[in-house]
């Protein structure tokens, strides 16, 4: 059903072959080990990427084919992991799907990051004999709430799995509780904290042209509803600080006609960073400038005085990434509704380098106190930059481990899983069919 689903969207061509498992990759190129790395979208490659680095240095030559569910993401991973042998939609959790997939990479570590419980991903590899991996692994209680209704499949899922590295001890508990084997799940943190995830280009010039010497407050990864109060507090802080110019991105780009239309119902005037280049520059004129272009928040938040990160004013997303501001010295404000991000949250609140906001009037009132005082603003800087360094390591302890992984499976993935799995094969197949890959799967010698 999910493959005729696939076949049947409107996409390009291209863009259906791959989410049907159809992967094309360039021919030749140096001997390595094959990973297969998938993340969701932008966030779970942001979470990859400080844990690949790591890798590398650990195991040398290694070949990625990096999948993400979203188009976006697809061009976020071409962008921070270039030296990827390709970039692509990720098949459909379909049987033929994955395994048409599997022998076109074959892989031997499957690599996900976060909450990317697919079944089949797991039980297929498992069965191609690639070893499988979760990094930076989290779930909330509301999604291990909702996994529970169909607690046997996904039990199945992730006991196939050889290394679950959780955020923090409860999403380990509940890991384990999902069906995941207790001594192959351990809380290592989370890798978005690791000092390498924080590197960030420069703006592109038009960008950097329209917004030089002005004080920078930016409302990053903004859900619906957020823009408004945003613009609103922004609107009383111009009375303040004149010079004040405001950043709005928007989570998802499609969004940007949506907020587009809010600045200009509030008479705000604005520049859309994609049009940018062909705009002149607007000096003390421009208020804002609508972030609609990948790639540019985190240069955005360098040249931020303020932040706010968006996801967190109402319930249901559970926050974006605080630390990314924060590691770059822009305190941060955020809404009520951070459970995702709860141990940064923790930690910028206790060190003074950010602020729990409602609405308008206290998110205004907390950016004045920042833009106003000059010390005040140094000391949150230097405490949320020592307090997102302090929750650093998790990249580094997630790449020492799956180095021993591939180690493990230097021998040839197929000999281990076939042992370690040949209940879960004999189950995979209707009426004990024999397997679809054969025993010795992909070659993980180095």
């Amino acid at each position: 059903m999910l493959a005729l689903a696939g076949a049947l969207q409107r996409a390009a061509p291209a863009d259906r072959r791959e989410r049907l498992g159809v992967a094309r990759l360039p021919s030749g190129g140096p001997e390595a080990r094959t990973l297969w790395v998938h993340g969701a979208s932008v966030g779970e490659i942001e979470a990859l990427v400080p844990v690949l680095l790591r890798l590398a240095e650990l195991c040398g030559e290694l070949r990625l084919v990096v999948t993400s569910m979203t188009v976006a993401g697809r061009a976020h991973a071409a962008r921070r992991i270039p030296s990827a042998l390709a970039h692509l939609l990720a098949p459909w959790d379909s049987a033929p799907c994955v395994r048409g997939f599997l022998r076109a990479v074959r892989p031997c570590l499957l690599l996900i990051a976060e909450t990317e419980l697919w079944p089949n991903y797991f039980v297929e590899s498992r069965r191609y004999g690639a070893r499988v991996a979760l990094v930076n692994a989290r779930l909330s209680r509301r999604a291990f709430g909702l996994y529970r209704w169909a607690g046997p499949l996904f039990a199945r899922a992730l006991e196939a799995a050889d290394l679950v590295l959780a955020q923090t001890e409860e999403d380990a508990r509940r890991f384990v509780r999902l069906g995941a084997r207790p001594d192959r799940v351990s809380a290592v943190g989370n890798t978005k904290f690791d000092p390498a995830a924080f590197l960030a280009a420069p703006l592109s010039a038009p960008l950097g042209a329209l917004l030089a010497g002005r004080t920078v407050f930016v409302a990053g990864s903004t859900a619906p509803g957020e823009e408004e109060v945003v613009t609103e507090a922004y609107r009383e802080l111009g009375r303040q600080f004149p010079s004040l110019a405001l950043v709005l991105a928007p989570r998802h780009l499609e969004r940007a006609g949506e907020v587009e239309a809010l600045l200009r119902r509030y008479d705000v005037s604005y520049i859309r960073a994609s049009q940018a280049p062909r705009q002149p520059a607007a000096g003390p004129k421009l208020q804002a400038l609508l972030l609609d272009t990948m790639g540019e928040l985190r240069a955005a938040y360098a040249v931020a005085s303020v932040a706010f990160v968006g996801g967190s004013l109402k319930p249901g997303r559970g926050g974006q990434n605080l630390a990314e501001p924060a590691a770059l010295g822009v305190p941060v404000i955020f809404g009520p509704f951070h459970e995702n991000q709860r141990a940064s949250a923790e930690r910028l609140l206790a060190a003074g380098a950010g602020c729990v906001v409602d609405g308008r009037d206290a998110m205004a009132r907390a950016c004045a106190r920042w833009l106003g005082d000059a010390d005040a603003h140094r000391r949150a800087s230097q405490a949320g930059i020592a307090a997102v360094r302090a929750l650093a390591g998790a990249a580094a302890t997630a790449a020492e481990r799956l180095a021993s992984l591939l180690d493990g499976a230097a021998g040839g993935a197929g000999q281990t899983a076939a042992s370690e799995t040949a209940n879960t094969s004999a189950r995979s197949a209707p009426g004990g069919a024999a397997s679809p890959y054969p025993l010795q799967g992909p070659d993980c010698k180095a």
